[in-house]
């Protein structure tokens, strides 16, 4: 059984890893220019990796439940709890572990953006969806979509502290 909006949810796994894919070789930019890569730099790409696949497997759910001929209602409840279950564990602790890693705290825009926004987005979808209001498939796809467009985001500001900092070579002699 294909479940409803299944052809966007592969259309949004197939674009998550390419995003992945293609913020992976810019973080390899800096380091094929010479650069080592900072606990800042480390921590962010680790972080972007880690919700990127997150949100891989959140798109591929709910077609995958769907091979096993489970209710419509039931596909959409099952995979909303687990997607929203790890998803709004990185969102809410993302502040926590980015001090404890780096020392700092995240920029405001990051906070507002990449927590609450999307927190938000994923605790709604999660309510919605456990309420049995009619378009799970909707609701589940637009938190998947926010979500996923909160990591961009969040990415290309970490993007931009990343490239301002200074360029620490590999091999242990002084910045230049």
């Amino acid at each position: 059984m294909d479940v409803k909006g299944a052809a966007v949810l592969y259309t949004l796994a197939g674009l998550m890893v390419t995003f992945a894919g293609f913020s992976a070789l810019l973080l390899g930019v800096r380091q094929a220019a010479g650069a080592r890569l900072s606990r800042l730099d480390q921590y962010l790409a680790r972080t972007v990796m880690t919700r990127i696949f997150v949100l891989t497997g959140a798109a591929l759910l709910p077609p995958l439940l769907g091979l096993y001929d489970l209710p419509e209602a039931w596909v959409w409840r099952v995979s909303a709890v687990l997607f929203a279950a790890p998803m709004l564990a990185l969102q809410l602790t993302y502040p926590y572990r980015r001090r404890k890693v780096t020392g700092q705290a995240p920029p405001a825009s990051i906070l507002a953006v990449l927590v609450v926004l999307g927190a938000a987005a994923t605790a709604a979808m999660l309510g919605y969806i456990l309420a049995g209001f009619p378009h799970a498939a909707a609701a589940y796809t637009s938190a998947v979509t926010v979500d996923f467009f909160t990591v961009a985001y969040a990415f290309m500001v970490a993007l931009q502290v990343i490239l301002q900092q200074p360029i620490a070579p590999s091999d242990g002699s002084a910045p230049q």
